[in-house]
Parts: C-alpha cells; sequence; structure tokens
C-alpha cells in the first residue's frame, strides 16, 4: 500500500489523542502540571472521543443509507431482467414457432381442444402437426377432443397421419365433450426437461375463420417457469381422467 494510502488510513484522533495523553503523564512525573491538568486533558480526550464516535456513527447511518438504496435498485434490475411467463406469437412467427416447438419437443406431447380445421390443409398439417409426429424423441401424441371433431378426425387427419413416419405414436384420441374456450399444447422441450406450452383461445382476435374454418392467428408460448403450467396440466388431466 502506498505511504499516502496508509497515511490515510491511519485514525489520527486516536493517535492526537494518545500523544496528549502521554505528554500529560510525562509531565505530571516530571512534576511540570498538576493533577488537574491531568484531569483536564482526559476530560478534553473523553470529548474527543465521543465526537469520534459520533461522527462515526454518522457515517455509518449514510453508509446503510446507501447500501439500502443499492439493494433496492438492484432488485428492480433482478425484477426487469426476469423471464416473462408467456410470449405472445403473431401471425407472421406463428409458423415458425410452432415448428420450431414441435421440433424441440420430447415425450408425452398433449392437444387440448384444437380445432382440427386447421389440419385439413395439406400444408397447415404439414407446418403444425408432421413435425412432432416425425420428430423421435416426442413418444406419443394425444388429442383430448371435442366429440364433434369425431368426423373431422376420422376423414381429414387420420389419413394424412397414416402417411407419416412414426404414424403409431399418435393415440386414439379421448372424447369429450368440451366448453373450453382454451386450446393448447403441453410438451416437455429439450434442453431443459420441463413442460411448456402453446396456448390460444377461441374466436377473436386469437382465432381467425378463413374459408370456413377457424386458423389461430395469435398463440401464447407459455414457459416452464410460469405458474399457468400446472394449471394447464392440471386441466388436461381432469378430461383425460373424465373427472
Amino acid at each position: 500500500m502506498p505511504l499516502r494510502q496508509r497515511l490515510r488510513s491511519l485514525d489520527w484522533d486516536a493517535i492526537a489523542g494518545i500523544v496528549a495523553a502521554v505528554a500529560a503523564l510525562v509531565l505530571h512525573l516530571l512534576h511540570v502540571v498538576e493533577s488537574e491538568v491531568i484531569l483536564a486533558v482526559i476530560l478534553v480526550l473523553l470529548a474527543l472521543i465521543l465526537l469520534r464516535d459520533l461522527r462515526r456513527e454518522d457515517r455509518e447511518d449514510r453508509e446503510a443509507v446507501t447500501l439500502a438504496s443499492m439493494d433496492a435498485a438492484i432488485e428492480q434490475v433482478r425484477a426487469a431482467l426476469r423471464p416473462p411467463d408467456s410470449l405472445l406469437i403473431g401471425p407472421r412467427s406463428l409458423r415458425a414457432e410452432s415448428a420450431r416447438f414441435a421440433g424441440r419437443a420430447r415425450g408425452e406431447m398433449v392437444w387440448f381442444n384444437v380445432c382440427l380445421l386447421m389440419f385439413v390443409p395439406q400444408t397447415l398439417f404439414d407446418v403444425l402437426l408432421r413435425p412432432a409426429i416425425e420428430n423421435p424423441r416426442v413418444t406419443a401424441i394425444r388429442f383430448i377432443l371435442d366429440e364433434r371433431e369425431r368426423e373431422r378426425w376420422t376423414a381429414d387427419v387420420l389419413p394424412k397421419v397414416a402417411r407419416c413416419p412414426g404414424a403409431e405414436k399418435v393415440l386414439e384420441p379421448i372424447w369429450r365433450h368440451l366448453d373450453e374456450s382454451i386450446s393448447f399444447i403441453l410438451a416437455e422441450t429439450e434442453p431443459a426437461g420441463a413442460v411448456e406450452a402453446h396456448v390460444s383461445f377461441w374466436g377473436e382476435p386469437f382465432m381467425a375463420r378463413t374459408a370456413g374454418r377457424d386458423v389461430p392467428r395469435y398463440i401464447f408460448h407459455v414457459q416452464a417457469h410460469s405458474e399457468l403450467i400446472p394449471r394447464l396440466e392440471e386441466l388436461a388431466r381432469s378430461y383425460r381422467l373424465g373427472v
């Protein structure tokens, strides 16, 4: 440490007090000063020590306020850096995001209350469902569908599924009377292995009616840390078990 810094780090109040006390004691021993002078010196030293402690407490209080402000600022920054629970995916990115989600999926995928009309065009089927079927890490694809979709499933979806490698992983749908306004896909994803979801809702502005069919326009990509994931899993489980 440089000499200047070492000098600044010294407690000069304490050094001055010690020097004064030693000088007074030496002078008293040499009978130069009386005991009253020694007492006065002691009182002055005590006063100096008290003032030093008061200044130190004031400085520590200011430092504590500063540290508290810094902690609050750091927490605000941390809150701002936390990833959002969900991301809104619009029409321009919808197909790419659907393919990406299906490509990252693994294990069993659950497709809840989806509109099968969107699988009628081969182009949409190839973007939305084929990547999941052909993904080797996906072991099963489970649909939970409304009873009114049975005919469309047999006529329009099954033939397309049958032509895909891995068609056997598409299980027979669970048919229920669904009055829910929500539609979603649940899947574990690579590389984290946590459950994520694509969520949409029936009707405008999330669905667009084109040529007599409802096609997703906006979806929410719900991330794994969201508190919504357990609720979606519970909803799918309840319909799956017929509770």
